[in-house]
């Protein structure tokens, strides 16, 4: 190694050596890191030699770069560019050990969210992460010591070409061996899983960015005409109303729980013999209550907020990052705003700041009224806060005050964090053991869950008291997985069992519940998802959805479509589970056969246009050319949150 460096003529001191040497181990590293930190299912010799060769293509394009400089200043942009991508794969790695996903380009706009993530962050730091650095350390090393003599004369036009035409030979190769596998890679049914997969960890980035660039523009080439397919998919989509829920909460207020990270695997599970969340337990088995047992978060990137997106909305969540921050202004016709034309009064209720998730904007243009965050409650007792804002039991408990300010009827939602990840909780506040896992994620999960369900329960008996309980129609729903699937091997010890696909996709049911003073309930096994709240809401309270553009339908109506879409394009149905292009009977969980494909491959057509559709309606803006009949506009400029003038103007 010494000769290497030393010598006049050593392999360092010629600039090409630098540069295979930073290839070398940029190709070792990413393709270590794609096959230990993400879960991307290589079957095959030929997916697993993709895997190996995918990283040496983009190493070579992106590192050539530095050829574009002269002097000195090409080991300064080498350096610089090995440590951002490095730092790019190690940024992924940490995104994906919560998300199981890759960062977007989107996502990273959301940095506004960043500062209030805290201890989330830092539990995901590995002491091993430093590995993910040496190379960088070498790569600085080689650029600033003096042992190595800087190469400051040109590299050869022909040595350039050879390299760049070595290396775009490797990336075509690799792009045709990946089409061949998995034909229309890049244009059907969007899975970040799947490019990754095939194409590596770069040419995944530069795709996103490509696509973000075409949302993007979609909004400046739309026009009124592209309203028309929409309208006439959403009407021929209509679930008619069943007789026998249609206005059963009409003049009803409206509360929405949102639980944070609540799977519904939780319902009714026992830890060493005791129930976990005894409350909700008692509401699935209320005869006065709907408890929808196979409902699924269908959220992505946004997580939360994308639940929030579809419930106000019944408009999918965006596949790159969230509505929220990105399309923030544009026109919705949300429940907010359908309902005001009804009557009613419309207020978020939340103990976290109000910029989170950019909520302070989007709510103006759902035509919320009023929004209640953090500068309305008492913040200043530390033992009351958690990562995310108040704690459950304070926050429930303050915002009675605030939700009698409101006149009736009322539409409100309640947005919980104490159930947050990394469910860490002050252990004088817990009534239930950890469980065992080994897994602390896991294992705190359960005293965070007994906690909120002891929080939601306090709420219902301040409903009683207050004489809201008999006058309004209350939905408690789970915004997404608590618990991702990089923790499965700890869950198999939860819930007894292997976790196939199938049993993976179960796990992202989240807990439905709607009560209606007066409506009988009981448990209903109906298939749906978060895209189909807002008709079911909308028909109890005796609001006919049919003119609104809404790609959910109605749980209760006879004529719901139970497949249920996720966002990369993958669906759960009462009789066919399709995930990861595998099929499995919905009831046993064994793979079907061929026979059953042609079925399953028409739901899936059906499912990609769907989700092509509203991502139209919501990357075009497209609802600024359409107004129901019925429906007045919301003005966002017409609303303001400030604490002194938190109404809207007349």
């Amino acid at each position: 190694m010494k000769s290497l460096v030393n010598t006049k003529d050593g392999l360092f001191n010629k600039f090409l050596g630098i540069y295979f040497l930073a290839v070398l181990m940029l190709w070792i590293k990413t393709y270590l890191t794609q096959t230990t930190q993400f879960e991307l299912g290589a079957e095959g010799l030929l997916q697993q030699f993709l895997l190996f060769i995918n990283p040496l293509g983009s190493a070579l394009i992106f590192l050539g770069f530095s050829f574009l400089f002269k002097g000195k200043r090409r080991y300064t942009a080498l350096v610089a560019i090995y440590a951002l991508i490095s730092f790019l794969l190690y940024a992924n790695v940490v995104y994906y050990r919560f998300f199981s996903d890759f960062i977007t380009l989107p996502t990273v706009i959301q940095t506004q969210n960043f500062g209030d993530l805290g201890g989330s962050v830092l539990s995901l730091l590995k002491p091993y992460d430093i590995l993910f650095f040496i190379d960088v350390f070498v790569m600085f090393y080689l650029r600033f010591t003096k042992k190595v003599e800087k190469q400051v004369s040109g590299i050869g036009y022909r040595k350039g070409i050879v390299i760049v035409t070595f290396a775009l030979a490797i990336s075509i190769v690799n792009l045709g061996l990946a089409e061949a596998d998995r034909p229309q890679l890049l244009t059907r049914g969007f899975d970040r899983n799947y490019i990754v997969k095939y194409l590596g960890m770069y040419n995944y980035t530069i795709y996103d960015a490509a696509e973000t660039v075409k949302a993007s523009s979609q909004r400046a080439l739309a026009d009124s005409d592209d309203m028309t397919e929409v309208i006439n998919y959403t009407k021929s989509n209509y679930a008619e109303p069943n007789p026998k829920y249609f206005g059963a909460a009409e003049g009803m207020n409206v509360i929405y729980l949102h639980l944070e990270s609540i799977q519904n695997f939780i319902i009714d599970y026992k830890l060493n013999g005791e129930e976990v969340t005894p409350f909700l337990n008692s509401l699935s088995k209320d005869p006065k209550t709907l408890y929808f047992d196979n409902f699924f978060h269908q959220t992505a990137q946004g997580k939360t907020s994308d639940a929030e997106f579809m419930l106000e909305n019944s408009l999918f969540g965006l596949p790159q990052g969230s509505a929220y921050i990105t399309k923030g202004q544009n026109t919705y016709q949300a429940a907010p705003g359908i309902l005001k034309d009804k009557g009613y009064t419309s207020a978020v209720f939340h103990g976290n700041g109000g910029t989170f998730w950019n909520r302070n904007v989007i709510y103006k243009s759902f035509g919320y009224d009023k929004f209640f965050d953090a500068d309305y409650y008492d913040t200043s007792s530390p033992e009351d806060m958690a990562e995310y804002g108040l704690l459950d039991k304070p926050f429930f408990e303050q915002s009675a005050e605030l939700l009698n300010t409101l006149p009736q009827p009322f539409y409100t939602k309640f947005i919980t964090v104490g159930n947050h990840y990394p469910y860490k909780i002050n252990q004088e506040l817990t009534s239930i053991e950890k469980a065992n896992t080994g897994d602390p994620s896991v294992d705190n999960y359960f005293q965070t869950a007994r906690y909120a369900d002891e929080a939601i329960e306090q709420f219902f008996n301040q409903l009683k008291e207050s004489g809201l309980y008999d006058n309004s129609m209350i939905i408690l729903y789970g915004d997404h997985y608590g618990i991702s699937d990089n923790h499965n091997k700890a869950m198999e010890q939860i819930i007894g069992k292997e976790i196939t696909p199938y049993e993976n996709a179960n796990l992202q049911e989240v807990p439905l519940f709607i009560h209606v003073p007066g409506m009988e309930g009981g448990i209903n096994h109906t298939y749906g998802g978060q895209i189909d709240l807002l008709p079911t809401v909308l028909h109890l309270l005796g609001v006919d959805s049919q003119n609104y553009v809404q790609f959910g339908s109605d749980l209760l109506s006879d004529e719901h479509n139970d497949v249920v879409p996720f966002r990369n394009g993958d669906f759960v149905s009462s009789t066919i589970y399709s995930i990861d292009e595998k099929l499995y009977d919905a009831k046993t969980g064994l793979p079907l056969d061929e026979s059953q494909a042609e079925m399953a491959n028409d739901i899936k057509k059906e499912v990609d246009y769907r989700l092509q559709l509203s991502d139209k309606v919501v990357n075009g803006d497209l609802l600024r050319f359409y107004t129901p009949t019925g429906f007045t506009p919301v003005d966002p400029t017409q609303y303001n949150y400030n604490i002194d003038t938190n109404t809207v103007s007349e």
